[in-house]
């Protein structure tokens, strides 16, 4: 029978109807008409029952979508009368009746957008599943009592969806995907009483059945419980621990990309916000896990095999350029990076793809391809299963199926609409093919010089690519095979790394000194290898090895921060951030990103996150260093601006701990407190692996002042124990290390005062009691951060201080001394050697005498105190005419080369050392202007 002839029966029966005769507009019989070509299941439910097409014309139901909360209502309202699990099967069958009729056509009428049926078909799936389950929960706590934890709190089921109802994608005939979990063990508090995990199986077995069997009426969905923990096999419902043991310890890897759409439905926000809790680890590793993709890459081949075993290369959801591999592909990305980035943790697909287009993973326009591909696809997928209200996923084979799809879907033939899903499909499959690129199988010339089976071969070849001493690198393969860390890998980490190896010797070969840049990779190797998700990262990301390779043939320090963090690897994924450094902004939206992500009470994580920031941003001020990128001056600028950073997070989430248990304290502004920084962080001269010299302050109050709060302490409690947690925050060693090194001695009456000084006492401190030393020291201090209403209280202190009156004779006595004393115990200069920071002629020589001249003429040139840093104050004598023009320009380029030595001295984890005979004439020049400054008076 052709469409036509169909569709003219059908109109026959439906004229013979007297709800016919009130439904006679033109405009609707031709609605009608299309919905009735487009799907046979709309057409018989008219049919059987035709008052349900009457009424939902009738009250605009076809015409406009449903108000948010509507249908939840409107189920409510079926079900008042239910009192029965018959009942409530018919009722339920019922209402999903009306509502897919109203789907349906205002789907193929194009009245609703795909987003809106998808939304749609979600809902009712959710409130079905919802108000179902309230009733039968009801029902059998009256037969068999409540269930009750071991504490004797009520237990309730949690349903999770998984699929496409977890992300509220669902399909026009989808089955549903459900998990059934509880919180705790326990039993029902009958009088014979049941186990939580036998009252929950009951329960969850007439949730099935009220949904899921086949009456006259119909179904209200299929229900598939196969994604559960140990499949058909496992326990209908598990408690909420037996699903954090199976996760952690039994599961596969498809069940992660499966989790990644799971949704609770029912139950508690508490419990719900508790089993996610409890899957997100399983699903979201701390690191970037580029295993997922090698997961799904082989997920994706089974099927591939197994459309092709079917003849099933047509469907469009598994098939190639389906709706599966763009799910693939934005899926992998989660699994990829949403362990480090809660931004990465959603369900809808097409949100995940907005994320990869913020993020910069992928361009805005294959974002727009992959988007308009999936929604063409999930149309068509709408118009198959319109058509009997069945799932099915194949295009049809018979002309007159392929005509009505085709004209569904607004096209005026089978070959149109063809070419169409054929461009979009190729389109899928193409960026499909270039996430998951598998170059496993490809043979590498230096396979052989890896694995080593032939000595002089391997030998041979290593020459050949570019190694100088051939030798000498195979005696450093050879001892890294027989090391401890190769001889215990799993065959998984064996393969991953014979796989790697050939790439990482070719990339080696072309540095300039491959053999050292060759044991400097094999030292992080051995560090990473049984690591296999850091393998898959190298792996999956030529450009990764590129950079790694590049910055291990420049710096030690670099790669030896990433044999202590391997985390860091993640930083070289992208080169344009790696060699561009963030500035202070930049890094404050940063961190204030990461910390956003964590729980304010882990402060495990907290410090976690902390450290990765901070090592992250040294690593690409370093990366930028090596290749020039940017300038010696500019280094310590990002280093000091990452420090500020770092200070500053850490004194807002101190403070935010202490005043949720104390309240604020007492008399003050804000929060009362200074951090200053000394020395080359007070300088903004940080180096790569300097401490950080502090000094806390507090605003003044009256003894009596206390804490607002509940728990209320004394104000110089509250700083004590504010300081003590900032230097706990930035001093505990993790995982990742200690954020920095902090150096409390330079606070008023060193390491015997107080943790934190008041400002008043700080200022009596300096005017009266403190050492020249001290005062030399305040010449590079500076509030790095804190109350910004105590900043300019701050500075005037620092500033009184430093423009004293002072005897010239005396101070550079005082000086000169401290200068001596320091040199004895610190330099170490030997016959062939020069300390390029304390030898004579050195770094410490010209801050010294700058110091001395603060000192010395800060009290008639009052610009001296403008600065910290001794460029700015060289700057700032010459042009006072405190020193000659040449002699200040000489201290300023040679300090600067001085500084630019020593930075990259510790990139290659050298001491400040340099041989005797290096620069000499800068070294003879600084002692000429010492003899000039310190020693020959005005």
């Amino acid at each position: 029978m052709s469409e036509t002839d169909r569709l003219g029966r059908l109109l026959t029966v439906w004229s013979a109807l007297p709800q016919a005769a009130q439904l006679s507009d033109a405009a609707f019989a031709r609605e009608m008409a299309q919905v009735w070509t487009a799907s046979d299941y709309a057409a018989q439910t008219c049919l059987r029952w035709p008052d349900l097409l009457l009424e939902s014309y009738r009250n605009g139901a076809l015409e406009k979508p449903l108000v948010p909360g509507r249908m939840s209502r409107q189920l409510t309202e079926t079900l008042q009368s239910v009192e029965s699990e018959d009942a409530l099967l018919t009722a339920l069958r019922q209402f999903r009746r009306r509502q897919m009729l109203r789907i349906i056509w205002r789907d193929i009428t194009r009245k609703a957008a795909l987003e809106e049926t998808l939304e749609d078909l979600s809902e009712l799936a959710d409130i079905c599943i919802r108000q179902s389950l309230d009733r039968l929960m009801g029902w059998a706590v009256q037969q068999w009592g409540t269930p009750r934890d071991k504490a004797g709190k009520a237990q309730a089921m949690v349903v999770l969806g998984m699929g496409k109802l977890g992300a509220r994608e669902l399909n026009l005939s989808s089955d549903i995907d459900l998990i059934f979990t509880f919180p705790s063990h326990g039993e029902t508090d009958a009088r014979r009483p049941l186990s939580n995990e036998q009252f929950f199986t009951r329960v969850g077995r007439q949730l099935i059945n009220v949904l899921g069997r086949q009456t006259e009426d119909g179904f209200v969905f299929r229900v598939d419980m196969r994604l559960r923990p140990f499949g058909e096999a496992g326990p209908l419902a598990l408690s909420f621990g037996a699903m954090e043991t199976y996760y952690a310890s039994q599961a596969r890897e498809w069940e992660r990309y499966a989790m990644i759409k799971a949704r609770p439905i029912t139950g508690e926000g508490a419990y719900q916000a508790q089993l996610l809790g409890i899957l997100r680890p399983f699903v979201y590793r701390r690191y970037i896990d580029f295993g997922a993709i090698d997961a799904i890459r082989d997920m994706k081949r089974r099927i591939q095999a197994e459309m092709h075993h079917r003849g099933m290369d047509a469907n469009i959801k598994l098939g190639r350029g389906g709706i599966r591999e763009i799910e693939f592909i934005g899926q992998a990305f989660q699994l990829v990076y949403g362990g480090r980035d809660r931004d990465m943790q959603i369900r809808p697909i097409l949100l995940v793809l907005q994320q990869l287009q913020h993020k910069q993973l992928m361009a805005p326009e294959t974002v727009g391809q992959l988007a308009r591909a999936y929604g063409f696809l999930r149309l068509t997928e709408n118009r198959l299963q319109a058509w009997k209200d069945e799932q099915t996923h194949l295009l049809p084979t018979d002309e007159e199926g392929r005509s009505r799809v085709a004209s569904s879907m607004g096209f005026g033939s089978w070959e149109a609409f063809l070419e169409q899903l054929d461009e979009h499909r190729a389109v899928v499959e193409q960026q499909f093919s270039q996430v998951f690129s598998d170059v496993s199988d490809e043979q590498h010339v230096l396979e052989k010089a890896w694995l080593i089976p032939d000595e002089q071969l391997a030998a041979n070849l290593l020459a050949e690519a570019g190694f100088g001493r051939a030798e000498e690198a195979i005696e450093q393969l050879q001892a890294f095979w027989q090391s401890a860390a190769s001889r215990t890998l799993s065959e998984t980490a064996r393969q991953k790394l014979n796989r790697l190896m050939p790439r990482l010797l070719e990339d080696v070969a072309r540095v300039e000194a491959p053999e050292l840049t060759l044991e400097r990779l094999l030292d992080l190797l051995q560090s990473i290898v049984r690591r296999t998700a850091y393998l898959d990262l190298l792996l999956e990301n030529p450009q990764v090895l590129e950079q790694l390779v590049r910055l291990g043939s420049e710096s030690r320090w670099v790669i030896s921060r990433l044999v202590r963090y391997p985390v860091l690897l993640d930083e070289l994924l992208d080169p344009r951030r790696l060699y561009a450094p963030l500035r202070r902004e930049e890094l404050d939206e940063e961190l204030d990103a990461m910390l956003a992500r964590i729980d304010p009470h882990d402060l495990e994580q907290q410090m976690e996150r902390l450290r990765q920031f901070a090592a992250g941003n040294r690593l690409r001020t370093a990366a930028a260093d090596i290749t020039g990128a940017i300038p010696l001056m500019v280094v310590s600028d990002y280093l000091t601006e990452i420090a500020e950073s770092v200070l500053a997070h850490v004194l807002r989430l101190a403070w935010d701990y202490l005043v949720e248990r104390h309240g604020c304290p007492g008399e003050v502004q804000g929060t009362g407190f200074a951090v200053l920084g000394y020395g080359k962080l007070g300088g903004l001269e940080l180096g790569y692996g300097s401490d950080l010299d502090l000094v806390f302050l507090h605003a003044d109050y009256s003894q009596s002042a206390v804490t607002g709060g509940p728990r209320s302490v004394a104000n110089d409690v509250f700083y004590a124990r504010l300081g003590q947690r900032m230097v706990h925050l930035l001093n505990t060693r993790t995982p990742s290390g200690i954020l920095y090194e902090v150096d409390m001695r330079l606070r008023p009456n060193g390491e015997s005062g107080l943790l934190v000084t008041s400002l008043k006492g700080f200022e009596t401190y300096q005017l009266n009691r403190a050492w020249t030393w001290e005062h030399q020291a305040l010449v590079r201090a500076r509030m790095v951060a804190g109350d910004e209403t105590l900043a300019g209280r701050v500075v005037q202190v620092r500033t009184d201080v430093l423009r004293q009156d002072r005897k010239a004779e005396k101070l550079r006595e005082e000086v000169c001394q401290m200068r001596e004393k320091m040199r004895a115990s610190l330099d170490k200069s030997d016959a062939e050697n020069f300390d390029l920071k304390q030898g004579k002629g050195g770094i410490t020589d010209i801050e010294f005498m700058v110091q001395y001249a603060v000192l010395r003429w800060a009290r008639e040139v009052p610009a001296l105190t403008a600065w910290t840093d001794n460029i700015r104050l060289l700057e700032t004598l010459v042009e006072a005419g405190l020193i000659p023009a040449t002699l200040g320009e000489s201290l300023v380029l040679t300090y600067q080369r001085f500084r630019d030595i020593y930075h990259h001295l510790t990139l290659q984890e050298q001491a400040g050392m340099i041989g005797r005979e290096k620069l000499q004439e800068e070294r003879q020049m600084v002692q000429e202007a010492w003899q000039q400054i310190m020693m020959n008076g005005d």
